[in-house]
């Protein structure tokens, strides 16, 4: 595939090192736009380099070819990473005062925007609706940084994400196609859990199991490629925050369910992808429980909220749509079936588990069955289009 990497003036530019590296082993060939400032960063040399194609930053240079037209007409993805406030703002108005914002007026492909700057000049007004601009116009994808340090000892959120996310993000628009130019889940607030809980059975000790998080990351991060306002729950994950997406961290089951509940009201779609403990320990030792020469004691469980179905009866709004995944062991579709019923959730994506099966895979395939009686069988692919399928079912439901 053919990208364009733009690069403006922001001292993240030197992370986009790194997305370049990761872009042109997997195949692509990419060609490096930075904007005049954005050499003072990072040099023309070390793009080039990396690329192994020629670095334009000027609309005077191989004029012949005619760059400012040609690269985005040929390109199949443009990613702008880091992309300031400054670079945002002339793209929203249409400018095209130098190399990269000529390119932006001519792609015909989806764009990518990865914004990075201080938290003060992502929260103000003017960068606000030049954001909502961009995110109008068709095939336009702006994802809101991540929180974290910044220059100096400034923190919070204004952090361009990892490039590893970014390569994520831009395989997955690449992957969509055509389809990459129509924000479907535009305007909708989604609401997903991942990873798997830990229940404390005294202060070094937990009970917990063996997800890894990755298809409830990968539901988070299609989501707000697709448009979507997107909160992600995340239990006990190593995981980089995946671009686009709030993220709120809890550690047990009931944890789990407070922050489920807590934002529920304002989701369109609740995802409920994280594996959550049946039971906990009935009591936590205050202190590590010491091995003895006697029989150590039984563990007495207690058995934990079911959160699907607190979900289901607090439903906030009529068509407020509610998904639970089941990974099982035994008969999958019989359980998932019994299941579907006894929660009476919307969906229900339904996968073998266990001897390397879905818990901490790259890939996954699952059924989703639905309450009206449909059954979509989803084969082994990247977790990412897992995700994908899934938002299809849930998008249709929608429109």
């Amino acid at each position: 595939m053919r990208i364009v990497l733009g690069v403006s003036a922001g001292i993240a530019a030197y992370k986009a090192c790194e997305l370049l590296r990761l872009l042109t082993e997997s195949g692509h060939r990419v060609k490096v736009v930075p904007t005049p400032a954005a050499l003072n960063f990072v040099g023309a040399a070390t793009w080039a380099a990396l690329s192994g194609e020629p670095v334009l930053a000027s609309p005077w240079e191989s004029v012949h070819e005619v760059p400012h037209v040609r690269l985005g007409q040929e390109a199949d993805l443009v990613i702008v990473a880091p992309a300031t406030a400054d670079l945002m703002a002339r793209a929203a108005a249409g400018r095209s005062d130098d190399l990269l914002t000529a390119v932006l007026l001519t792609a015909r492909c989806p764009v990518i925007f990865a914004p990075a700057m201080h938290t003060e000049m992502w929260e103000h007004a003017a960068t606000r609706a030049n954001v909502a601009t961009l995110r109008s116009r068709a095939g336009c994808i702006v994802l809101d940084p991540a929180s974290g340090r910044l220059t100096g000892s400034d923190s919070g959120p204004g952090r361009l994400p990892e490039p590893a996310e970014l390569f994520s993000v831009a395989q997955r628009v690449l992957a969509r196609g055509t389809a990459a130019m129509t924000a479907d889940l535009a305007g909708r607030t989604v609401l997903v859990s991942a990873g798997g809980t830990r229940e404390e059975l005294d202060p070094v000790r937990y009970l917990g199991n063996w997800s890894s998080g990755k298809q409830g990351y990968a539901l988070a991060r299609t989501a707000a490629i697709r448009g979507a306002t997107v909160t992600l729950v995340a239990a006990n994950t190593e995981l980089p925050d995946p671009p686009g997406a709030r993220v709120l961290r809890v550690t047990s089951a009931r944890q789990l369910r407070d922050a489920m509940l807590a934002e529920a009201g304002s989701a369109d779609a609740i995802v409920m992808a994280a594996a959550v403990a049946d039971f906990r320990p009935a009591t936590r030792s205050a202190a590590k429980i010491k091995k003895t020469d006697a029989a150590p004691a039984p563990i007495e469980l207690a058995e934990n909220p079911d959160i699907v179905r607190d979900l289901v009866a607090a439903r906030h709004r009529p068509g407020q749509l509610i998904v639970a995944f089941a990974a099982e062991t035994g008969d999958v579709l019989a359980n998932g079936r019994a299941k579907l019923a006894r929660k009476g959730c919307d969906l229900l994506v339904v996968n073998q588990v266990g001897n390397g099966l879905a818990f901490g895979t790259p890939d996954n395939e699952a059924t989703v069955l639905g309450a009206d009686g449909t059954e979509v069988k989803l084969p082994r692919a990247a977790k990412d289009e897992i995700a994908d399928a899934i938002w299809d079912e849930i998008a249709a439901r929608f429109s």
